[in-house]
């Protein structure tokens, strides 16, 4: 009988710890990555000073970029500057818009690509998608899946901890976005691909049950470790599939409408617990209910300064937002009438928990 496998694409080297970045240059060259440290290393605005200083020891031949980050012209203008430059890899060093940003601007050129992640926001941090503003809309860029994944928990224990706590909310998104998977399986015979969905389920399923806070190394690593396998999962899929259903067009929605309203992984948490109360899974609404008041992420519109009208207008806009994907959203196709009533039952399941 032949064997059959695959390839996937997956990160060369992981490291989730404390001191990493201080380490960086014995990462690379551990990782086979860069031996002489000559590597581009891009940083936000914010952080950028703390980490160059700790760099300097362990990367003397390193050259640094600042970028604003977040926008598909400064990832294009670091493009521009990588060009001019002889690096082993790019380096990209901070929260989703720096790293989204050093992502885009290594693949337009093939360049090896590092994700050392200060924060915990999103999925982002190891998937093969760059998230960046074109014309004042948000877009999803393929780009090459990270060559390796690092994670400082010093720098995430002193970030804002409402940008890191929002990563829990992106990560159990994942429940809902499989769900809606599967029912594209049934309805249209979408196929499902077991890896990417059990590699996506895992990440979730632990978040949902883990005791601890972000004051706790422990449960940040598995946060950590959820993040990075949310984004194998979209690598070994091919598309963002596996992390992003109806929950996903929501967030895409509110931000398409009312930008800045929360974060990414905010609202996806919202989202997700949206569309499970929708498909009347009374165990998982429970269950994604509890991890995001245990963690105080939002729950009902009024959570982010949404109005009922306003989020009703966001859940009639979202299935736009993925005109390929079917989901809850899509399978109920509910007019405004409709999802105000169950926006109503919504919060009144929330209010007597």
């Amino acid at each position: 009988m032949p064997l059959l496998a695959r390839s996937v694409q997956s990160p060369l080297h992981i490291e989730v710890r404390r001191g990493a970045v201080a380490d960086l240059g014995r990462i690379l060259a551990d990782g086979r990555i860069s031996a002489g440290g000559d590597v581009a290393v891009v940083v936000g605005r914010g952080l950028g000073g703390r980490i160059a200083d700790l760099l300097r020891p362990s990367l003397r031949s390193a050259t640094v970029f600042t970028t604003g980050g977040g926008t598909l012209d400064a990832a294009l203008e670091l493009a521009d500057k990588l060009r001019s430059g002889h690096y082993d890899a790019v380096v990209g060093i901070g929260g989703g818009k720096t790293v989204d940003t050093a992502k885009y601007a290594a693949s337009r050129w093939g360049l090896p690509m590092v994700s050392v992640a200060t924060s915990l926001a999103n999925d982002g941090i190891a998937s093969p998608v760059a998230s960046l503003v074109n014309d004042g809309v948000k877009g999803s860029y393929g780009v090459h899946i990270p060559f390796g994944v690092i994670v400082d928990l010093d720098f995430v224990e002193t970030g804002p901890d409402r940008v890191n706590r929002a990563g829990i909310g992106d990560v159990i998104s994942n429940i809902s976005a499989l769900a809606d998977w599967e029912l594209a399986r049934v309805v249209r015979g979408e196929p499902v691909d077991g890896l990417a969905a059990s590699l996506a389920r895992m990440g979730a399923e632990a978040m949902l049950t883990m005791p601890g806070d972000m004051g706790d190394d422990a449960f940040v690593t598995v946060l950590a470790e959820s993040l990075i396998s949310s984004g194998l999962a979209m690598a070994v899929c091919g598309s963002s599939r596996p992390s992003s259903g109806g929950c996903h067009e929501i967030m895409h929605a509110i931000d398409w409408l009312h930008p800045a309203t929360a974060s990414h992984g905010e609202l996806a948490g919202l989202g997700a617990l949206f569309c499970t109360f929708l498909r009347g899974d009374e165990r998982r609404f429970g269950q994604i209910a509890d991890c995001l008041d245990r963690h105080q992420l939002p729950r009902t519109p009024s959570d982010v300064g949404l109005t009922t009208e306003q989020f009703v207008r966001a859940v009639e806009f979202a299935p736009r937002t993925r005109p390929d994907r079917y989901t809850i959203l899509e399978h109920l196709a509910m007019t405004p009438e409709e999802t105000r009533q169950r926006l109503s039952e919504y919060e009144n399941a929330l209010a007597h928990r």
